[in-house]
Protein backbone atom coordinates (compact mmCIF):
# COMPACT_ATOMS: atom_id res chain seq x y z
CA UNK A 1 0.00 0.00 0.00
CA UNK A 2 2.58 2.35 0.52
CA UNK A 3 4.91 1.47 -1.89
CA UNK A 4 1.89 1.88 -4.65
CA UNK A 5 1.29 5.90 -3.42
CA UNK A 6 5.25 6.19 -2.79
CA UNK A 7 5.38 5.02 -7.10
CA UNK A 8 2.31 7.31 -7.78
CA UNK A 9 4.35 9.63 -6.36
CA UNK A 10 7.70 9.20 -8.22
CA UNK A 11 5.39 9.15 -11.24
CA UNK A 12 4.20 12.43 -10.90
CA UNK A 13 7.79 13.74 -9.75
CA UNK A 14 9.27 12.26 -12.54
CA UNK A 15 6.92 13.74 -14.82
CA UNK A 16 6.84 17.59 -13.48
CA UNK A 17 10.75 17.05 -13.51
CA UNK A 18 11.18 15.92 -16.89
CA UNK A 19 8.66 18.87 -18.47
CA UNK A 20 10.52 21.32 -16.46
CA UNK A 21 13.71 20.20 -17.88
CA UNK A 22 12.43 20.33 -20.95
CA UNK A 23 13.74 16.89 -21.84
CA UNK A 24 12.08 14.57 -24.68
CA UNK A 25 10.25 11.52 -24.01
CA UNK A 26 8.95 12.67 -21.42
CA UNK A 27 6.58 9.55 -21.10
CA UNK A 28 8.68 7.06 -21.37
CA UNK A 29 11.09 8.80 -18.09
CA UNK A 30 7.71 8.48 -16.27
CA UNK A 31 7.56 4.69 -17.40
CA UNK A 32 11.39 4.12 -16.72
CA UNK A 33 10.84 5.70 -12.90
CA UNK A 34 7.32 3.70 -12.18
CA UNK A 35 9.10 0.16 -13.59
CA UNK A 36 12.41 1.26 -12.32
CA UNK A 37 10.82 1.97 -8.52
CA UNK A 38 8.59 -1.57 -8.84
CA UNK A 39 11.81 -3.49 -9.60
CA UNK A 40 13.64 -2.46 -6.77
CA UNK A 41 10.64 -2.59 -4.32
CA UNK A 42 9.92 -5.96 -5.88
CA UNK A 43 13.86 -7.02 -5.01
CA UNK A 44 14.16 -5.31 -1.57
CA UNK A 45 11.02 -7.11 -0.85
CA UNK A 46 11.90 -10.53 -1.56
CA UNK A 47 15.29 -9.88 0.19
CA UNK A 48 13.53 -8.44 3.38
CA UNK A 49 11.39 -12.09 2.75
CA UNK A 50 15.09 -13.91 2.71
CA UNK A 51 16.48 -12.34 5.40
CA UNK A 52 13.52 -13.59 7.47
CA UNK A 53 13.21 -16.52 7.11
CA UNK A 54 16.76 -16.92 7.34
CA UNK A 55 16.76 -15.94 10.84
CA UNK A 56 13.90 -18.51 11.18
CA UNK A 57 15.27 -20.96 9.94
CA UNK A 58 17.52 -21.78 13.12
CA UNK A 59 13.24 -22.51 14.71
CA UNK A 60 12.44 -25.27 12.30
CA UNK A 61 12.06 -23.60 9.00
CA UNK A 62 9.29 -25.69 6.71
CA UNK A 63 8.87 -28.88 8.72
CA UNK A 64 8.32 -26.48 11.61
CA UNK A 65 5.23 -24.50 9.81
CA UNK A 66 4.01 -28.01 8.45
CA UNK A 67 3.53 -29.35 12.42
CA UNK A 68 2.64 -26.13 14.06
CA UNK A 69 1.48 -23.51 11.85
CA UNK A 70 3.42 -20.72 10.56
CA UNK A 71 0.89 -18.27 13.01
CA UNK A 72 2.65 -20.12 16.00
CA UNK A 73 5.77 -19.32 14.58
CA UNK A 74 5.30 -15.91 14.22
CA UNK A 75 4.15 -14.87 17.65
CA UNK A 76 6.89 -13.68 19.48
CA UNK A 77 8.93 -12.07 16.52
CA UNK A 78 6.83 -8.59 16.34
CA UNK A 79 6.02 -8.30 19.71
CA UNK A 80 7.65 -5.42 21.89
CA UNK A 81 9.37 -2.12 20.88
CA UNK A 82 12.03 -4.60 19.40
CA UNK A 83 8.86 -6.03 17.12
CA UNK A 84 8.02 -2.97 16.13
CA UNK A 85 11.21 -1.66 14.82
CA UNK A 86 11.44 -4.82 12.77
CA UNK A 87 8.18 -4.27 11.28
CA UNK A 88 8.51 -0.81 10.67
CA UNK A 89 11.91 -1.88 8.52
CA UNK A 90 10.42 -4.52 6.63
CA UNK A 91 7.73 -1.94 5.76
CA UNK A 92 9.34 0.93 5.03
CA UNK A 93 13.11 0.03 4.18
CA UNK A 94 12.43 -0.98 0.59
CA UNK A 95 10.01 2.07 -0.42
CA UNK A 96 12.60 4.63 1.31
CA UNK A 97 15.72 2.84 -0.64
CA UNK A 98 13.63 2.70 -3.94
CA UNK A 99 12.94 6.38 -3.78
CA UNK A 100 16.43 7.21 -3.03
CA UNK A 101 17.51 4.90 -5.84
CA UNK A 102 15.07 6.52 -8.54
CA UNK A 103 16.04 10.03 -6.51
CA UNK A 104 19.80 9.14 -8.40
CA UNK A 105 18.39 8.53 -11.80
CA UNK A 106 15.93 11.71 -12.39
CA UNK A 107 19.23 13.46 -10.67
CA UNK A 108 21.48 11.74 -13.20
CA UNK A 109 19.72 11.70 -16.27
CA UNK A 110 17.07 13.87 -16.41
CA UNK A 111 18.04 17.49 -14.33
CA UNK A 112 21.31 16.44 -15.10
CA UNK A 113 22.39 19.13 -12.50
CA UNK A 114 25.38 19.49 -10.27
CA UNK A 115 25.02 16.87 -7.37
CA UNK A 116 23.81 18.15 -4.01
CA UNK A 117 21.03 16.85 -1.76
CA UNK A 118 18.77 19.54 -2.84
CA UNK A 119 19.29 19.36 -6.26
CA UNK A 120 18.79 15.31 -5.69
CA UNK A 121 15.30 16.39 -4.07
CA UNK A 122 14.48 19.33 -6.43
CA UNK A 123 10.52 19.56 -7.17
CA UNK A 124 9.12 17.56 -4.40
CA UNK A 125 7.94 20.62 -2.89
CA UNK A 126 6.39 21.84 -5.87
CA UNK A 127 4.77 18.28 -6.91
CA UNK A 128 3.29 18.58 -3.25
CA UNK A 129 2.03 21.93 -3.82
CA UNK A 130 0.36 21.15 -7.07
CA UNK A 131 -1.07 18.75 -5.59
CA UNK A 132 -2.86 20.05 -2.88
CA UNK A 133 -3.89 22.85 -5.25
CA UNK A 134 -5.66 20.52 -7.67
CA UNK A 135 -8.24 19.57 -4.53
CA UNK A 136 -8.72 23.13 -4.15
CA UNK A 137 -12.25 24.35 -5.82
CA UNK A 138 -13.25 27.39 -7.28
CA UNK A 139 -15.57 29.56 -5.94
Amino acid sequence: MISGMVMILVALWFYQSAVKAKTSNVLMWVAIGAVGFFVLQLLLVNLNIYILESFRASEGGAGYESLQGADRKNEGDFLGFAGILKSLYLEISPSVVGFLAIAVVRWKFITKEIFSVANLFSGLKEMFQNIKQSFKTPE
